[in-house]
């Protein structure tokens, strides 16, 4: 019970990572509000997760008085805040060829955007219990992918506003903030990502060492798992740290390039 009756937004909780970070954060004592896009999904994960410990609200995060909903809500029924945890991305191919301003500004407006709004609306109540903010971002922030390009722009914006906040918020207003870094997940929309790239229904189930050496891919469960040593007072005074979860060493990594990565 390491969340004991600590109240925690997770955007983007109604599949995938956040998910999983709601029912672990409940397993382990804490009350959360559950947000995303479909009403049904976000219905259904209050149900799992209990009326008494959780409540939903659905809302775009592109608009601005979402992350004010979400604050107030928690505040109206659980009388306090203690963490948000931004999770919510829109996750879209494109290079450069492909991305116009439209496209690059819908990515940034949820995926950078508006973690910082939610962070300055709930830093009166954050303050008031000595809270804290985990964000989710991605591997890709340190490059990416080629053709995630405004992906991975919008998370390597999230990762230096985590490192530009950790500082100043924890001085000031003792609130720390820190980030997990996830690489490959197989999360419900992932598995259908790649369907749609053309991979078999069983894309996930044997894959090539070079890029899961444990030839499998995380799972949100084990992502949460690490959420949780954040979120809770085990992390102590940590603030401004960002922790790579992936199979390999993210920087500097040099592949053997020969018979064991190509055929």
């Amino acid at each position: 019970m390491r969340l004991k009756d600590k109240v925690i937004i997770i955007t983007g909780s109604t599949t995938g990572i956040g998910k999983a970070i709601a029912l672990r954060s409940v397993a382990e004592g804490a009350k959360v509000v559950v947000h995303g896009l479909e009403a049904d999904w976000a219905k259904q994960v209050v149900e799992e997760l209990g009326k008494d410990s959780s409540v939903s609200l659905v809302g775009d995060l592109a608009e601005e008085s979402t992350a004010k909903r979400l604050v107030d809500l928690a505040i109206e029924r659980f009388g306090r805040l203690d963490a948000v945890v931004n999770n919510a991305a829109i996750v879209a191919a494109s290079n450069l060829e492909s991305t116009d301003i439209a496209f690059m500004e819908k990515i940034l407006r949820v995926n950078t955007i508006a973690p910082f709004l939610l962070i300055k609306a709930a830093l009166p109540y954050l303050e008031n219990s000595s809270g804290c903010v985990l964000n989710i971002g991605s591997v890709n922030a340190w490059s990416g992918e080629p053709n995630l390009l405004a992906y991975s722009i919008s998370k390597g914006g999230l990762m230096t506003m985590t490192r530009n906040l950790g500082d100043v918020l924890f001085r000031d207003h003792g609130v720390k903030i820190n980030q997990i870094n996830p690489g490959w997940v197989l999360t419900e929309t992932e598995i259908e990502r790649k369907k749609e790239h053309g991979l078999s229904n069983t894309w996930y189930e044997n894959l090539p060492a070079m890029y899961a050496p444990a030839r499998r891919i995380i799972l949100p469960r084990e992502i949460a798992a690490a959420a949780v040593f954040w979120l809770s007072d085990e992390s102590g005074p940590v603030s401004g740290q960002v922790m790579e979860l992936e199979q390999y060493p993210m920087i500097g990594r040099n592949a053997p390039k020969d018979t064991s990565t190509i055929q």
